[in-house]
């Protein structure tokens, strides 16, 4: 077995993901939280989805980007979940080389158009706070079909050039993962060839998109604030307050894990490797299981809809 994986792999050969290394005994205990938060969110999210397509209220622009979030989160579960839950369960560590670099592509892509997205949204809370009265003229669906196609090529053709790069080079050290998914460095750490422009592009990517969206994002609710407290009411303020609340919330749910992960890959030499791949799986885990929740209980006309929904099931 030893020498499979150190001599004769090549690019057709299978992956090993090994799970989390040092806690294989506990495999099955911790596949219990990580179903249930896959099982939350993609109730959740689907939820989401359904009222927003039954609620005619609900066709506008704030509803709209949160549809795709809705969309991306549930993207991103079940590219890691069925396979992560497999290993624990079934034992089931082989992944196709292929299989890999697309598992990969679809969490790096849409880890991106979520961020694009939160940066959309950013901008709706603008215009809603700041030009109320111009919003609906500002935000038509044709806008906003441009900012979600913006958002969504831009995740894809970023991250494209990972894939397309890791299959370029020659695989021979070995066909083990120490992890529960294909994580890009993780993969191309393994190539037995100089890699270092497809770390360098993915390093300058993982910096440049969120930063950029970050930066966005904090002058939007500079904005925001300054409008909200120029109000003269304080029902008003509060009013406003409670708008953008859920998108705050949300986009720290999404960031804070994000970059508890960067630092904590960044001093991961005093750090056991199981804790760090516990802190990659709640980064991608822990965000679309709460953006359903967050915006069921925080927006109104959501909130109120689910609960005429379980009304009307009881009548």
């Amino acid at each position: 077995m030893s020498d499979s994986n150190t001599t004769d792999f090549t690019n057709s050969s299978p992956f090993i993901l090994l799970g989390i290394p040092g806690l294989e005994a506990a495999h099955v205990w911790i596949s219990i939280p990580f179903c249930a938060m896959y099982v939350i969110a993609v109730l959740g999210n689907f939820t989401i989805l359904f009222i927003v397509k039954r609620e005619p209220s609900l066709h506008e622009p704030m509803c709209y980007f949160l549809c795709m979030l809705a969309v991306t989160d549930l993207v991103l579960c079940m590219s890691i979940l069925p396979k992560m839950l497999s290993i624990f369960w079934f034992n089931s560590k082989e992944i196709d080389f292929s299989a890999c670099l697309t598992q990969l592509y679809f969490i790096n892509c849409f880890a991106a158009m979520e961020s694009g997205i939160f940066m959309a949204m950013a901008f709706d809370g603008y215009v809603a706070i700041c030009h109320p009265l111009r919003h609906s003229t500002i935000l038509t669906n044709h806008v906003v079909a441009k900012i979600g196609l913006a958002a969504v090529l831009s995740g894809c053709l970023l991250v494209l050039p990972y894939p397309l790069l890791a299959s370029q080079w020659p695989y021979c050290k070995t066909n083990i993962i120490p992890h529960t998914y294909c994580k890009h460095i993780s993969v191309v750490n393994l190539a037995c060839a100089d890699f270092r422009a497809s770390s360098h592009y993915s390093l300058s990517v993982t910096f440049f998109v969120p930063s950029m969206d970050v930066v966005f994002i904090a002058v939007s609710y500079v904005q925001i604030l300054r409008a909200i407290f120029s109000l003269s009411t304080k029902e008003a303020r509060l009013k406003s307050f409670g708008t953008c609340g859920s998108h705050l919330c949300a986009i720290l749910v999404f960031y804070i894990p994000d970059l508890f992960s960067s630092v904590m890959h960044r001093i991961g030499n005093t750090m056991p490797l199981y804790f760090l791949i516990l802190i990659d799986n709640v980064y991608l885990l822990v965000p679309p299981m709460l953006h359903p929740i967050i915006y069921g209980v925080r927006t109104k006309q959501i909130w109120d809809r689910l609960l005429s929904l379980f009304s009307h099931k009881r009548t």
